[in-house]
């Protein structure tokens, strides 16, 4: 039996991480294509890692439990990485909501029931989030703690109060970070700690996806704009989801964090501004 690690999108980021957190670990990564999950497990495995894939649905709960299920046949859960979900480029706002909102919800949810004492997880959201205005403070508690089959008939979450795909995909990182902090609560009843981080333009197959689609231009400009003048890369998310998933991130839970070249500051302070001068 080996301690397991669930890691849920086989992309750059979910890689660095796993790379830098999963050594001796049996690694069970899911995705919803099979043949993204093979090849990266096989990238993995060629470097010493133990991983097997599967093919994955974030926004359905009995896909989420045979991830766990087959984790669990390895051994106890120790560690997740959720890096799973679309873009606004990438899916319609029906789909965006079913995977990253309701789906990261769940997956949450389900793993926190079996978390092992001791155990840690990490989930990637996005600073896209911190640019929506605020929302009320009724909005925010539903977000967190509204029952996961209830989330998707939230009224402000409705096709007519959804203004784009952008809209969609701002308001379910924002829940995504308002859940991690209500289910960092029931984590912490096992033992456990759940945290997130918030990454800005990290170069990604993903991200090149945005930067070919409409608003190619708009994220341009954002990370020539951002004080540290540049897109990021996945193993600098990883460094700080090192923090996070090692002891001496131990009291922290419950928090989210922005990895951004500073491109929120520049927004909301900086020549991002909107209307401010080029």
């Amino acid at each position: 039996m080996k301690n397991v690690m669930l890691w849920a999108g086989a992309g750059q980021i979910g890689m660095a991480i796993a790379r830098r957190m999963g050594a001796g670990m049996k690694i069970v990564v899911g995705d919803k294509k099979m043949e993204n999950a093979q090849a990266i497990a096989k990238t993995m495995n060629e470097a010493g890692f133990d991983v097997v894939p599967m093919e994955m649905d974030l926004s359905s709960r009995e896909s989420i439990r045979a991830l766990i299920a087959e984790g669990q046949k390895c051994g106890p859960i120790q560690m997740l990485v959720n890096a799973a979900g679309v873009s606004p480029s990438q899916a319609p706002v029906e789909a965006i909501l079913k995977v990253d909102l309701y789906g990261t919800a769940v997956l949450l949810e389900e793993v926190g029931k079996v978390i092992a004492e001791g155990g840690v997880g990490v989930t990637i959201s996005s600073q896209s989030g911190w640019r929506m205005p605020a929302l009320t403070a009724e909005q925010d508690l539903l977000l967190a703690t509204t029952p996961t089959e209830e989330l998707l008939a939230l009224d402000f979450l409705q096709p007519e109060n959804i203004r784009d795909t952008l809209h969609a995909y701002q308001m379910a990182k924002r829940c995504n970070e308002r859940r991690v902090m209500a289910q960092a609560v029931e984590w912490g009843k096992r033992g456990a700690r759940l945290n997130d981080i918030a990454p800005g333009i990290i170069v990604t197959p993903l991200a090149l996806d945005e930067f070919n689609g409409p608003r190619g231009d708009f994220y341009k400009n954002m990370f020539a704009k951002c004080p540290a003048g540049r897109p990021g890369t996945a193993d600098e998310v990883a460094n700080v989801a090192e923090l996070l998933m090692s002891d001496k991130g131990a009291f922290i839970s419950g928090s989210t964090f922005l990895v951004d070249g500073g491109a929120t500051a520049s927004y909301f302070y900086g020549p991002l501004k909107p209307g401010a001068e080029a």
